[in-house]
C-alpha cells in the first residue's frame, strides 16, 4: 500500500495558514471602527452603512495592485512597505472623486506561504488604513504551490469610500484660466518599477544594498520609498463645495496620461517646465538609460504625485490649507483652451 498524501504533500501548509490567519486578525482589528460589523474569517465582510453627515451619499470603489515593486521588496527582504502603498494607491484614486475610505479588502497570492512575511505585509496594510480611518474589513490569503516563485508574492487591494453627491469632484467645471498645482511624490510611487529595475540593475548593475551619492541613499531604500497618501492633506479641501475642480493621481502614464482623464474635451493642460523640483532618481535613470523625454514623461511621475485644479480666486484659501496640513505644493500650470490634452510650455 503506498504511503498516504495529504495536502501538506501538494504543498499547501493548512496550518501555516492558520498561524497568518490569527496574526491577521490581530492587526485587521487596530483599524476596525464602529462601522464594522463582522470579524476576520468570516465568509463575508460587513459594514454599517448609514452616513449621518452625508446627504446623498454614493459610494465610489477602486482596485489595484503595487506591479513589479514587489520585485524589489523580495531583494530587500523588506514587505511592510508595498502593503502601505497598496492602501495609499487604493486611497489615493477614490479622493481623485472627492470620496474618503470607508473599508479595504486584500488580496495575498504565494508560492508557499510564510506566516511572518504575510504579518509584514498586513503590518504595512492596517498602518495605511489607521491613518485614514479605513477598516481593513477582510480578504484572501491563498497559498499556491508551483504557481509563484519561491520567495514570492502578488498582492492587491480593492477599496470602498463615500462622497456627497453634491461634492463629487469629475472635472466637469474646469475651465480656461484655472490653476494647477502639484503634490509632490516621495519617489516613484508604485508605477515604472519595470524600467526602473532595467536602469538602475540590469544597465548601471547597482546592487540592492548600494548607496548611490547622486540618492544619499541605497537603491533599495529609494525604490522602496512609501506611496504618499494624500488624504491628510485634502481632507479639509474636499469638505468645501466647489472648492476643487479636479483631482489627478499620478500613476502610470505620468502627466500627460492621467490630467487628460479629468478634462472636459474643450480645453488642454499647459504644464510649465521646471515649475517643480524633479527627483534625483528620476534624473539618474534618465542619465544611466538616455531615455527618450517622451518615455520619461509616459512612464514615471517625475516628483508629482497629485494634481489639483482650481480657480484663481480660491489660491490664497487652498495655499492656506496647504500650508496648515504642512503639505508642499508648486503651481505648475494652468488650464487653457484645447481638445483635452496635456503640453509642456
Amino acid at each position: 500500500m503506498s504511503e498516504p498524501i495529504g495536502y501538506k504533500d501538494a504543498g499547501v501548509d493548512i496550518d501555516a495558514a492558520n498561524r497568518a490567519t490569527e496574526r491577521i486578525k490581530k492587526l485587521a482589528r487596530t483599524t476596525f471602527n464602529e462601522n464594522v460589523m463582522s470579524e476576520i474569517g468570516s465568509f463575508g465582510g460587513m459594514f454599517y452603512g448609514v452616513f449621518a453627515d452625508t446627504r446623498e451619499p454614493v459610494l465610489v470603489a477602486s482596485c489595484d495592485g503595487v506591479g513589479t515593486k514587489l520585485k524589489v521588496a523580495f531583494a530587500a527582504g523588506i514587505h511592510d512597505t508595498v502593503g502601505y502603498d497598496l492602501v495609499a494607491h487604493c486611497i489615493n484614486d477614490i479622493l481623485a472623486q472627492g470620496a474618503k475610505p470607508l473599508f479595504f479588502l486584500d488580496y495575498i497570492a504565494t508560492g508557499k506561504l510564510d506566516p511572518e512575511v504575510v504579518a509584514q505585509i498586513v503590518e504595512g496594510l492596517t498602518r495605511g488604513c489607521r491613518e485614514s480611518n479605513c477598516a481593513l474589513l477582510g480578504g484572501e490569503t491563498a497559498e499556491m504551490p508551483g504557481f509563484y516563485a519561491d520567495g514570492e508574492y502578488d498582492i492587491a487591494g480593492f477599496i470602498v469610500g463615500v462622497v456627497d453627491r453634491r461634492r463629487i469632484i469629475n472635472g466637469a467645471r474646469i475651465t480656461d484660466g484655472d490653476l494647477v498645482i502639484g503634490l509632490p511624490s516621495a519617489g516613484l510611487h508604485t508605477n515604472g518599477y519595470s524600467l526602473a529595475r532595467k536602469l538602475l540593475f540590469d544597465t548601471a548593475g547597482y546592487q540592492i544594498d548600494q548607496r548611490i551619492p547622486e540618492l544619499g541613499c541605497t537603491v533599495g531604500e529609494e525604490l522602496l520609498k512609501p506611496h504618499k497618501n494624500y488624504l491628510p492633506s485634502l481632507e479639509r479641501l474636499i469638505e468645501h463645495e466647489a472648492v476643487i475642480k479636479g483631482l489627478a493621481h499620478i500613476t502610470g502614464g505620468g502627466l500627460v496620461e492621467n490630467i487628460p482623464r479629468i478634462l472636459p474635451t474643450n480645453v488642454d493642460v499647459a504644464i510649465k517646465e521646471n515649475s517643480w523640483p524633479v527627483l534625483p532618481v528620476f534624473d539618474l535613470m534618465q542619465k544611466i538609460g538616455n531615455v527618450p523625454r517622451e518615455d520619461m514623461l509616459r512612464t514615471f511621475n517625475l516628483g508629482i504625485g497629485m494634481v489639483v485644479v482650481i480657480s484663481p480666486q480660491f489660491l490664497q484659501f487652498v495655499e492656506d490649507q496647504f500650508n496648515f496640513a504642512r503639505q508642499p505644493y508648486y503651481i505648475i500650470g494652468e488650464v487653457v483652451d484645447g481638445n483635452g490634452r496635456v503640453s509642456f510650455v
